[in-house]
Protein backbone atom coordinates (compact mmCIF):
# COMPACT_ATOMS: atom_id res chain seq x y z
CA UNK A 1 0.00 0.00 0.00
CA UNK A 2 1.35 3.38 -1.03
CA UNK A 3 1.02 6.60 0.92
CA UNK A 4 0.16 8.56 -2.22
CA UNK A 5 -2.96 6.44 -2.64
CA UNK A 6 -4.40 8.38 0.30
CA UNK A 7 -3.97 11.82 -1.22
CA UNK A 8 -6.94 14.02 -2.12
CA UNK A 9 -7.25 17.65 -3.19
CA UNK A 10 -8.85 19.94 -0.63
CA UNK A 11 -9.66 23.60 -1.34
CA UNK A 12 -7.84 25.63 1.36
CA UNK A 13 -11.00 27.60 2.14
CA UNK A 14 -12.60 24.41 3.51
CA UNK A 15 -10.00 24.10 6.28
CA UNK A 16 -11.82 25.47 9.33
CA UNK A 17 -9.85 28.32 10.93
CA UNK A 18 -12.40 28.94 13.68
CA UNK A 19 -14.86 26.73 15.56
CA UNK A 20 -18.57 26.98 14.80
CA UNK A 21 -20.25 29.99 16.35
CA UNK A 22 -21.83 27.76 18.99
CA UNK A 23 -20.47 24.43 20.22
CA UNK A 24 -22.35 21.49 18.71
CA UNK A 25 -23.74 23.40 15.73
CA UNK A 26 -21.74 21.48 13.16
CA UNK A 27 -22.69 19.38 10.18
CA UNK A 28 -22.50 15.60 10.37
CA UNK A 29 -21.93 13.19 7.50
CA UNK A 30 -23.25 9.68 8.21
CA UNK A 31 -21.11 7.06 6.49
CA UNK A 32 -23.05 3.78 6.52
CA UNK A 33 -20.70 0.82 6.07
CA UNK A 34 -23.55 -1.68 5.85
CA UNK A 35 -25.25 -0.01 2.89
CA UNK A 36 -22.22 1.73 1.40
CA UNK A 37 -23.97 5.09 1.53
CA UNK A 38 -23.45 8.52 3.09
CA UNK A 39 -26.05 11.07 4.14
CA UNK A 40 -26.11 14.65 5.42
CA UNK A 41 -27.16 15.51 8.97
CA UNK A 42 -26.23 17.92 11.75
CA UNK A 43 -24.71 17.10 15.14
CA UNK A 44 -28.03 17.47 16.95
CA UNK A 45 -29.17 14.40 14.94
CA UNK A 46 -26.41 12.24 16.38
CA UNK A 47 -28.45 10.60 19.18
CA UNK A 48 -31.09 9.52 16.67
CA UNK A 49 -28.41 7.86 14.50
CA UNK A 50 -27.18 5.61 17.31
CA UNK A 51 -28.39 2.03 17.55
CA UNK A 52 -30.26 1.45 20.81
CA UNK A 53 -27.76 -1.20 21.92
CA UNK A 54 -24.81 1.23 21.73
CA UNK A 55 -22.34 2.30 24.38
CA UNK A 56 -20.15 5.36 23.88
CA UNK A 57 -16.47 5.77 24.75
CA UNK A 58 -14.82 9.21 24.99
CA UNK A 59 -11.25 10.34 25.66
CA UNK A 60 -11.13 12.61 28.72
CA UNK A 61 -7.57 13.88 28.19
CA UNK A 62 -7.16 17.61 28.72
CA UNK A 63 -5.08 19.81 26.44
CA UNK A 64 -2.16 21.61 28.08
CA UNK A 65 -1.27 25.13 26.93
CA UNK A 66 1.95 23.58 25.78
CA UNK A 67 3.22 26.10 23.22
CA UNK A 68 5.63 28.54 24.90
CA UNK A 69 7.94 31.24 23.51
CA UNK A 70 11.46 31.74 24.83
CA UNK A 71 14.22 34.26 24.14
CA UNK A 72 17.82 33.04 23.89
CA UNK A 73 20.90 34.81 25.28
CA UNK A 74 21.48 36.29 21.82
CA UNK A 75 17.93 37.71 21.62
CA UNK A 76 16.39 35.23 19.20
CA UNK A 77 12.83 34.05 19.82
CA UNK A 78 12.24 30.29 19.80
CA UNK A 79 8.95 28.40 20.02
CA UNK A 80 8.80 25.37 22.32
CA UNK A 81 6.12 22.68 22.33
CA UNK A 82 6.28 20.90 25.70
CA UNK A 83 5.42 17.27 24.98
CA UNK A 84 5.76 15.74 28.43
CA UNK A 85 8.07 15.06 31.34
CA UNK A 86 10.97 12.66 31.14
CA UNK A 87 12.52 10.32 33.70
CA UNK A 88 14.77 13.02 35.19
CA UNK A 89 12.18 15.79 35.43
CA UNK A 90 13.24 17.50 32.21
CA UNK A 91 10.60 18.29 29.58
CA UNK A 92 10.77 16.78 26.13
CA UNK A 93 10.14 19.59 23.63
CA UNK A 94 9.83 20.21 19.95
CA UNK A 95 11.57 23.49 19.10
CA UNK A 96 11.77 25.78 16.09
CA UNK A 97 15.11 26.42 14.37
CA UNK A 98 16.00 22.98 15.70
CA UNK A 99 19.58 22.68 14.44
CA UNK A 100 20.56 25.87 16.29
CA UNK A 101 19.18 24.65 19.62
CA UNK A 102 22.23 23.04 21.20
CA UNK A 103 22.73 21.53 24.65
CA UNK A 104 23.74 24.22 27.12
CA UNK A 105 21.69 27.02 25.54
CA UNK A 106 19.43 28.88 27.98
CA UNK A 107 16.21 30.78 27.43
CA UNK A 108 14.01 33.25 29.27
CA UNK A 109 10.35 32.39 28.71
CA UNK A 110 7.73 35.00 27.91
CA UNK A 111 4.36 35.56 29.53
CA UNK A 112 1.19 36.13 27.49
CA UNK A 113 1.81 39.89 27.36
CA UNK A 114 5.34 39.38 26.04
CA UNK A 115 7.13 40.18 29.29
CA UNK A 116 10.00 37.99 30.58
CA UNK A 117 8.81 35.39 33.07
CA UNK A 118 10.79 34.38 36.17
CA UNK A 119 11.22 30.87 34.72
CA UNK A 120 14.20 30.06 32.53
CA UNK A 121 15.10 26.85 30.74
CA UNK A 122 18.29 25.13 29.64
CA UNK A 123 18.64 22.47 26.96
CA UNK A 124 20.30 19.49 28.63
CA UNK A 125 19.95 16.93 25.80
CA UNK A 126 19.66 16.80 22.03
CA UNK A 127 17.55 13.73 21.29
CA UNK A 128 17.85 11.41 18.30
CA UNK A 129 14.25 12.12 17.23
CA UNK A 130 15.00 15.83 16.83
CA UNK A 131 13.43 16.90 20.12
CA UNK A 132 15.27 18.65 22.94
CA UNK A 133 15.19 17.97 26.67
CA UNK A 134 14.69 21.20 28.62
CA UNK A 135 15.21 21.66 32.37
CA UNK A 136 13.18 24.47 33.92
CA UNK A 137 14.63 26.70 36.64
CA UNK A 138 11.36 26.44 38.58
CA UNK A 139 8.98 23.58 37.93
CA UNK A 140 5.73 24.59 39.58
CA UNK A 141 3.43 22.43 37.48
CA UNK A 142 0.63 24.03 35.51
CA UNK A 143 1.28 27.53 36.87
CA UNK A 144 4.07 28.01 34.34
CA UNK A 145 1.79 27.06 31.44
CA UNK A 146 -1.01 29.24 32.78
CA UNK A 147 1.29 32.30 32.65
CA UNK A 148 3.28 31.52 29.52
CA UNK A 149 1.51 28.81 27.56
CA UNK A 150 -0.52 29.15 24.38
CA UNK A 151 -3.17 26.76 23.09
CA UNK A 152 -1.33 24.35 20.73
CA UNK A 153 -3.51 24.80 17.66
CA UNK A 154 -2.52 22.55 14.73
CA UNK A 155 -0.31 24.02 11.99
CA UNK A 156 -3.08 24.17 9.39
CA UNK A 157 -4.90 26.78 11.52
CA UNK A 158 -3.16 29.89 10.22
CA UNK A 159 -3.69 32.28 13.13
CA UNK A 160 -2.50 32.86 16.66
CA UNK A 161 -4.51 31.31 19.47
CA UNK A 162 -7.13 33.45 21.23
CA UNK A 163 -8.73 33.37 24.64
CA UNK A 164 -11.77 31.62 23.19
CA UNK A 165 -9.58 28.69 22.09
CA UNK A 166 -8.92 27.90 25.76
CA UNK A 167 -12.47 26.58 26.00
CA UNK A 168 -13.35 25.74 22.40
CA UNK A 169 -10.24 23.59 21.83
CA UNK A 170 -11.13 21.60 24.95
CA UNK A 171 -13.90 19.00 25.24
CA UNK A 172 -16.62 19.60 27.82
CA UNK A 173 -15.58 16.37 29.57
CA UNK A 174 -11.80 17.01 29.60
CA UNK A 175 -10.28 16.05 32.96
CA UNK A 176 -6.77 14.58 32.91
CA UNK A 177 -4.07 17.01 31.78
CA UNK A 178 -1.55 15.73 29.27
CA UNK A 179 -2.40 16.26 25.59
CA UNK A 180 -0.71 18.62 23.15
CA UNK A 181 -3.59 18.32 20.68
CA UNK A 182 -7.30 18.04 21.31
CA UNK A 183 -9.20 14.79 20.73
CA UNK A 184 -11.25 16.89 18.33
CA UNK A 185 -14.22 14.60 17.66
CA UNK A 186 -15.27 15.36 21.23
CA UNK A 187 -15.41 19.11 20.53
CA UNK A 188 -18.84 18.57 18.98
CA UNK A 189 -20.34 17.40 22.27
CA UNK A 190 -22.30 19.64 24.61
CA UNK A 191 -23.61 18.82 28.06
CA UNK A 192 -27.15 18.78 26.68
CA UNK A 193 -26.25 16.39 23.85
CA UNK A 194 -24.62 14.01 26.33
CA UNK A 195 -27.67 14.23 28.59
CA UNK A 196 -29.88 13.36 25.63
CA UNK A 197 -27.77 10.29 24.84
CA UNK A 198 -27.88 9.12 28.47
CA UNK A 199 -31.65 9.67 28.58
CA UNK A 200 -31.92 7.13 25.75
CA UNK A 201 -30.28 4.57 28.05
CA UNK A 202 -26.93 4.72 26.23
CA UNK A 203 -24.05 4.94 28.74
CA UNK A 204 -20.95 7.07 28.17
CA UNK A 205 -17.62 5.74 29.43
CA UNK A 206 -14.32 7.58 29.72
CA UNK A 207 -10.81 6.44 28.84
CA UNK A 208 -7.61 8.50 28.64
CA UNK A 209 -5.07 8.81 25.86
CA UNK A 210 -2.73 11.79 25.93
CA UNK A 211 -2.45 12.99 22.36
CA UNK A 212 1.13 13.57 21.22
CA UNK A 213 2.56 15.92 18.61
CA UNK A 214 2.92 12.96 16.27
CA UNK A 215 -0.76 13.36 15.45
CA UNK A 216 0.34 16.26 13.19
CA UNK A 217 3.22 14.44 11.53
CA UNK A 218 2.76 13.30 7.91
CA UNK A 219 3.60 9.83 6.68
CA UNK A 220 6.96 10.34 4.99
CA UNK A 221 7.53 6.80 3.73
CA UNK A 222 6.49 5.69 0.25
CA UNK A 223 5.05 2.43 1.58
CA UNK A 224 2.55 2.64 4.42
CA UNK A 225 4.01 -0.44 6.12
CA UNK A 226 7.36 1.33 6.56
CA UNK A 227 5.86 4.12 8.69
CA UNK A 228 6.53 4.06 12.43
CA UNK A 229 3.89 5.61 14.67
CA UNK A 230 4.62 7.95 17.54
CA UNK A 231 4.00 6.66 21.06
CA UNK A 232 1.14 7.84 23.26
CA UNK A 233 0.20 6.93 26.82
CA UNK A 234 -3.27 5.55 27.62
CA UNK A 235 -5.20 4.49 30.73
CA UNK A 236 -8.49 2.68 31.36
CA UNK A 237 -9.66 2.22 34.92
CA UNK A 238 -10.61 -1.31 35.97
CA UNK A 239 -14.28 -0.51 36.58
CA UNK A 240 -14.65 1.00 33.11
CA UNK A 241 -12.87 -1.96 31.51
CA UNK A 242 -15.17 -4.39 33.31
CA UNK A 243 -18.27 -2.51 32.13
CA UNK A 244 -17.03 -2.30 28.55
CA UNK A 245 -16.05 -5.97 28.49
CA UNK A 246 -19.53 -6.89 29.67
CA UNK A 247 -21.10 -4.63 27.05
CA UNK A 248 -19.02 -6.25 24.33
CA UNK A 249 -19.86 -9.75 25.56
CA UNK A 250 -23.56 -8.84 25.58
CA UNK A 251 -23.37 -7.78 21.94
CA UNK A 252 -23.54 -4.04 22.50
CA UNK A 253 -22.09 -1.76 19.83
CA UNK A 254 -18.96 0.06 20.94
CA UNK A 255 -19.09 3.62 19.60
CA UNK A 256 -15.76 5.41 19.81
CA UNK A 257 -15.71 9.19 19.94
CA UNK A 258 -12.54 10.00 18.04
CA UNK A 259 -9.56 8.08 16.76
CA UNK A 260 -7.75 8.48 20.09
CA UNK A 261 -10.45 6.42 21.79
CA UNK A 262 -10.11 3.86 18.99
CA UNK A 263 -6.36 3.59 19.53
CA UNK A 264 -6.88 3.21 23.27
CA UNK A 265 -9.46 0.44 22.99
CA UNK A 266 -7.70 -1.45 20.22
CA UNK A 267 -4.39 -1.25 22.10
CA UNK A 268 -5.98 -2.53 25.31
CA UNK A 269 -7.90 -5.40 23.69
CA UNK A 270 -6.46 -8.89 23.39
CA UNK A 271 -6.97 -11.26 20.46
CA UNK A 272 -10.29 -12.37 21.96
CA UNK A 273 -11.67 -8.83 21.97
CA UNK A 274 -11.38 -8.34 25.70
CA UNK A 275 -9.79 -5.31 27.37
CA UNK A 276 -6.87 -6.65 29.37
CA UNK A 277 -3.98 -4.14 29.06
CA UNK A 278 -5.39 -1.22 31.00
CA UNK A 279 -2.39 1.11 30.95
CA UNK A 280 0.60 1.51 28.71
CA UNK A 281 2.30 3.24 25.83
CA UNK A 282 0.93 2.50 22.39
CA UNK A 283 2.26 3.04 18.89
CA UNK A 284 -0.54 1.12 17.19
CA UNK A 285 -0.87 1.88 13.47
CA UNK A 286 -4.32 1.03 12.14
CA UNK A 287 -4.55 0.91 8.34
CA UNK A 288 -6.48 -1.16 5.78
CA UNK A 289 -6.04 -4.84 6.48
CA UNK A 290 -6.38 -4.34 10.23
CA UNK A 291 -9.09 -6.41 11.98
CA UNK A 292 -10.82 -4.39 14.68
CA UNK A 293 -11.02 -6.22 18.00
CA UNK A 294 -13.29 -3.96 20.00
CA UNK A 295 -14.64 -0.87 18.21
CA UNK A 296 -17.75 -1.05 16.01
CA UNK A 297 -18.64 2.56 15.14
CA UNK A 298 -16.75 5.85 15.12
CA UNK A 299 -17.57 9.54 15.33
CA UNK A 300 -14.62 11.50 14.00
CA UNK A 301 -13.66 14.64 12.09
CA UNK A 302 -12.45 14.80 8.51
CA UNK A 303 -8.75 13.96 8.27
CA UNK A 304 -5.80 15.32 6.34
CA UNK A 305 -4.57 13.74 3.08
CA UNK A 306 -2.00 10.94 3.41
CA UNK A 307 -2.40 10.90 7.21
CA UNK A 308 -2.44 7.89 9.53
CA UNK A 309 -5.91 8.96 10.67
CA UNK A 310 -7.27 8.86 7.12
CA UNK A 311 -5.81 5.36 6.88
CA UNK A 312 -7.50 4.42 10.17
CA UNK A 313 -10.98 5.42 8.98
CA UNK A 314 -10.30 3.66 5.67
CA UNK A 315 -9.52 0.50 7.63
CA UNK A 316 -12.91 0.76 9.35
CA UNK A 317 -15.14 1.78 6.44
CA UNK A 318 -13.13 0.88 3.35
CA UNK A 319 -11.01 3.31 1.35
CA UNK A 320 -13.43 3.60 -1.57
CA UNK A 321 -16.39 4.53 0.64
CA UNK A 322 -14.32 7.02 2.64
CA UNK A 323 -13.00 8.74 -0.49
CA UNK A 324 -16.47 8.88 -2.05
CA UNK A 325 -17.84 10.41 1.16
CA UNK A 326 -14.99 12.94 1.31
CA UNK A 327 -15.59 13.88 -2.35
CA UNK A 328 -19.23 14.53 -1.57
CA UNK A 329 -18.30 16.54 1.54
CA UNK A 330 -15.95 18.74 -0.50
CA UNK A 331 -18.65 19.35 -3.10
CA UNK A 332 -21.10 20.31 -0.34
CA UNK A 333 -18.49 22.52 1.35
CA UNK A 334 -18.22 20.73 4.67
CA UNK A 335 -15.61 22.26 6.99
CA UNK A 336 -12.51 20.11 7.46
CA UNK A 337 -10.09 19.14 10.24
CA UNK A 338 -9.90 20.06 13.94
CA UNK A 339 -12.48 22.87 14.07
CA UNK A 340 -14.52 21.42 11.20
CA UNK A 341 -17.54 19.18 10.80
CA UNK A 342 -17.92 15.53 11.79
CA UNK A 343 -18.44 12.12 10.26
CA UNK A 344 -20.20 9.19 11.88
CA UNK A 345 -18.99 5.84 10.54
CA UNK A 346 -21.69 3.32 11.41
CA UNK A 347 -21.86 -0.39 10.69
Amino acid sequence: MLTRDYYFDLPPELIAQEPSEKRGEDRLLLIDRKNGTFSDYVMSDFPSLLYKDSVIVVNNSRVRKARVYGVSETGGTVEFLFLGKEYDGAWKCMVTKTKKQKAGKTYRFLTHDGEPDSTTGIIIRENADGTRSVKLSEDEGEGFFTRCGHVPLPPYIKREDSWSDETRYQTVYAKKMGSVASPTAGLHFTESLMAEVRKMGIPIYEVTLHVGAGTFLPVRTENIEDHHMHTEHYEIDAETAEALNKAKKDGKRIVSIGTTSVRTLESAADENGRLTKLEGDTSIFIHPGYSFRFVDDLLTNFHTPESTLLMLVSALAGKDLIFSAYKSAIEKKYRFFSYGDATFIRG
